[in-house]
């Protein structure tokens, strides 16, 4: 069966969230239908639209799958409420696991529900920094240009910094 290349953006700002980052990726890795999961570092970063509520821990992930995007995105709506996320709640508001759909293979979709390529991306350096780091010379999809050429531009001007996970504790 014939497997799509996708990249994921997972944040979390509630709770243990190097443990909701982990638990995401590990109920990601369950499904039959994704393998190969790569992580790009973890990173802190500040909060974006909605300044005030605590700092994020955000990754990105590359894996492969043989999902279609909507049922990718049924899944990750699965690995949510698992983890805690409320349903409804107000847009940019602080939550423990936030999992986006950046980009999967060449897909361009535009419904209310999943827009692919994620539209934001491209103006969130929380993403584009980890994305860069597993697909600097990739092709934006839509865009032409390479991820590593969307960074230098990005007019996102908040403070993402490589986190150390601290495995003492």
């Amino acid at each position: 069966m014939f497997k799509n290349k996708v990249y994921l953006s997972i944040g979390s700002n509630i709770g243990d969230k190097e443990s909701n980052i982990a638990s995401s990726i590990a109920m990601l890795g369950s499904y039959i239908e994704i393998s190969n999961i790569k992580s790009s570092s973890f990173y802190n970063t500040e909060p974006l639209y909605n300044e005030n509520q605590p700092s994020f821990l955000n990754i990105v992930l590359e894996l492969e799958t043989t999902l279609t995007p909507f049922q990718l995105l049924d899944k990750i709506h699965e690995i949510e409420k698992m983890l805690g996320r409320e349903e409804k709640r107000l847009k940019n508001q602080p939550r423990t696991i936030d999992i986006d759909i950046i980009i999967f293979k060449n897909s361009f979709i535009d419904t209310p529900d999943l827009q692919i390529p994620h539209p934001g991306a491209l103006f969130r350096k929380f993403v584009l920094i980890p994305l860069s780091e597993l697909a600097s010379d990739e092709i934006f999809p839509k865009t032409n240009i390479k991820i590593v050429d969307l960074l230098e531009k990005c007019p996102d001007t908040s403070v993402v910094k490589k986190y150390i996970i601290d495995k003492k504790a």
